[in-house]
């Protein structure tokens, strides 16, 4: 139940330590409380003196305000740790995240790693805060209190140490069961999540091809799927409670039977059996707890091998074999013979370019045609399968090299545009740039109008909660940035107009072709008339290169995939 891997942590042994101690004095603390309560009584019972009953209730007081005390410091002592352990979990599984790239993602699903970072993490916190203190006491209370009663009764406490291992192996079957049934309910949650997120980010699209009602369905039935393994996970966790607390009921009232019965024979005396009896529910106590929160942090122990599962994910390997300075119109990059894929199922197969000092290149071809994942993998954000990588004479297993990713600028379809000031959003790449170098991004990326209709100009803040700018606004934020950063010689576009009007994509476009100059250009589109300014073009068909030579050349033949993608795409895109 307990990962060893926990053990792991930074300073999860010394605040175990501190957790048994503070067990330790909770379990005398339960023994003073069950000794004082049956003195009490008794002395009630037997007439004696109000001093002797007085006293007896006050010690019990005494015990019962310790053991309440030392509840909430056991607590306290949890709760503060996991709040430090999960945040450091959570800025461990954002480094990974950032190391492994957008494989991972990918590979689990964006839903998925917002569930881990969100309620997964969550759920973590529960398990230390819970499931530990639990455990401690399940494994420290019973026992010293068996420990006295074996000195007030051995044969009581015989009967309570046999059964207590059949209490627990009944435990143990239906916790299997439950066990199996959260696992199914993880997964479904996790497939929940993954549906919902890409929905919500896929949901302009669905509006406008009408599927949103049909997908709405959809998330409706997973959904359903999730509360069904939901409630039957409940209906086994509610059947272990009530067999656990018949049990245990059970045996006390077995306890009680035996002890009425040496008390009628005058075998014992009233003060020790009052005492077992008052102890014997003590016992089982632990247990009892154990079960109610044991149910509570499945979930909770499932994302934690999760969150483990992806610590120990190895990275990625030779991260810094590439020295490169600065790219020149002489340096070369070579791809040859690139798969990629997730699992079995290949994405990009057998592909190879070559790229030489300050080109051009265009890669075109259908929506889904494998456009940007090269584009990722020629950025270094996903990494090859297999294949041979040459750059700038260096062999290299991938493109995540810093060198090399420090080079370029990656502009996606929807540049990110921060809850800052315009100006520090320009300055993203360049933040020591001085105002004149920021007044002349501004006017060679056309943002001029932008910044004079702004009620504060360049320090108006924008993004999130401050103002809104247009798709084609935001690709002028991030041309400025390109424009701030004379060190950089490598663009890669993914298809950046690709949600513009055919105006503000031409605006646009006579505002770019200026800075793709004395750049290598790797520019992802399917829009053919930016073969305008490309001086090479790889044409992708359903994950492989299946054309790529000087677009002139390859528009001249009325055969060639070009020209075919040319018709599919209709003509003068």
């Amino acid at each position: 139940m307990i990962d060893k891997r926990l053990f792991k942590l930074k300073g999860i042994i010394g605040t175990l330590l501190g957790l048994v101690i503070l067990t330790g004095i909770q379990a005398l603390a339960i023994l003073a409380q069950g000794i004082f309560l049956a003195r009490a009584i008794v002395s009630l019972w037997q007439g004696d003196k109000s001093q002797t009953t007085v006293i007896a209730i006050g010690w019990f007081a005494v015990a019962f305000i310790i053991r309440q005390a030392l509840i909430v410091l056991k607590n306290e002592l949890m709760a503060r740790y996991a709040n430090q352990a999960v945040e450091t979990y959570r800025v461990q599984l954002l480094a990974k995240y950032t190391a492994l790239g957008s494989t991972v993602i990918a590979e689990q699903g964006t839903g998925n790693a917002v569930a881990t970072l969100g309620a997964g993490l969550d759920n973590v916190k529960n398990y230390f805060q819970l499931l530990l203190v639990k455990v401690f006491d399940l494994g420290i209370i019973p026992w010293l209190i068996l420990l006295y009663i074996f000195y007030l009764k051995w044969e009581q406490g015989l009967f309570l140490l046999l059964i207590f291992p059949v209490v627990i192996i009944f435990f143990i079957i239906l916790g299997l069961a439950a066990q199996s049934k959260a696992d199914a309910e993880f997964a479904n949650f996790k497939n929940l999540n993954n549906r919902f997120v890409d929905a919500l980010r896929g949901l302009p699209t669905l509006k406008q091809l009408g599927l949103a009602d049909d997908y709405s369905q959809q998330i409706f039935r997973i959904s359903e799927d999730y509360r069904q393994t939901t409630m039957r996970t409940l209906r086994i966790a509610m059947t272990s409670t009530f067999a656990l607390d018949f049990f245990t009921t059970l045996s006390i009232a077995v306890v009680a039977v035996f002890l009425g019965f040496d008390l009628l024979d005058g075998k014992m005396t009233l003060l020790p059996a009052l005492t077992i009896l008052i102890l014997a529910p003590e016992y089982f106590l632990p247990l009892r707890n154990f079960s109610d929160d044991y149910h509570a942090t499945l979930n909770g122990k499932n994302a934690l091998t999760d969150v483990l599962g992806m610590l120990e994910t190895p990275g990625v390997p030779q991260q810094d074999v590439l020295a490169l300075k600065t790219w020149t119109p002489t340096t070369r990059l070579a791809i040859s013979g690139l798969n990629f894929g997730y699992a079995d199922d290949l994405v990009l197969k057998n592909i190879t370019i070559q790229a030489k000092g300050f080109q051009k290149i265009g890669i075109v071809g259908e929506s889904g045609s494998g456009k940007s994942t090269l584009l990722n993998l020629i950025g270094g954000f996903l990494q090859p399968t297999t294949g041979e990588i040459s750059l700038a004479g260096q062999s290299v297993p991938h493109l995540a090299q810093h060198d090399w990713q420090r080079q370029f600028f990656y502009m996606p379809q929807q540049p990110y545009i921060f809850h800052e000031t315009l100006r520090d959003n320009i300055k993203f790449y360049a933040p020591d740039a001085s105002e004149a170098a920021v007044q002349d991004a501004v006017s060679k990326a056309g943002l001029t109008a932008l910044v004079a209709a702004m009620p504060e100009g360049l320090d108006t803040m924008i993004g999130e909660s401050g103002r809104q700018v247009s798709g084609g606004q935001a690709q002028r934020i991030a041309l400025a940035r390109m424009l701030l950063d004379a060190q950089r010689h490598v663009l890669l576009f993914d298809e950046p107009t690709a949600h513009l009007d055919i105006e503000t994509e031409y605006e646009l476009k006579q505002t770019m072709e200026p800075i793709l100059a004395n750049h290598l250009v790797f520019f992802a589109t399917h829009r053919l008339h930016w073969l305008d300014q490309m001086d090479y073009v790889l044409v992708m068909r359903d994950g492989q290169l299946v054309e790529q030579g000087v677009p002139t050349a390859l528009l001249a033949d009325q055969q060639s995939e070009l020209n075919q993608l040319r018709t599919e795409l209709g003509g003068g895109q």
